[in-house]
């Protein structure tokens, strides 16, 4: 992995702030990434590998154009977003994205940016594993940003 994502709002492994979670205002957090020169599209799914249930989707939003190198905070929970990138289902079964918040204790939160040689031909309201599916043999690059919450 060498795509290195970052937030402004929380480093590798530091607790996520609040706003960004189900204690708070529960909007997606800014994210940045290091660019990717034959990036046509990139991908990004939060997911909580913690989950007494196995791994909990909290986010899948792909096809954001390759020339981009970040998302704003609170992207709306639309099926499809002002830059034209498209967001699929999270396992609370919403569009968009749904913060932290674990039943108890501290569960750890890897947001994973993929760069990819083409667009993802798939409608929005995909699941996880759809689009990791659709993403096999498309994977240029990838990267991981890790944070903690505890409830």
């Amino acid at each position: 992995m060498s795509i290195k994502i970052t937030s402004q709002k929380f480093k590798e492994g530091e607790e996520i702030p609040d706003r960004y979670a189900c204690k708070g205002v529960n909007v997606s957090p800014p994210l940045e990434w290091s660019p990717v020169a034959d990036a046509v599209k990139y991908a990004i799914i939060c997911e909580d590998p913690d989950a007494a249930q196995g791994i909990w989707t909290h986010w899948v939003i792909f096809n954001i154009p390759g020339e981009l190198h970040a998302v704003d905070e609170w992207i709306m929970e639309r099926e499809e977003t002002k830059n034209g990138a498209k967001q699929g289902l999270n396992d609370f079964g919403t569009v968009g994205y749904r913060g932290p918040c674990p039943p108890d204790g501290t569960h750890r939160y890897y947001y994973r940016i993929y760069a990819l040689d083409s667009e993802i031909e798939l409608p929005s309201m995909i699941t996880r594993s759809q689009l990791k599916k659709a993403m096999e043999g498309h994977i240029i690059d990838e990267g991981s940003l890790m944070g903690r919450y505890t409830r």
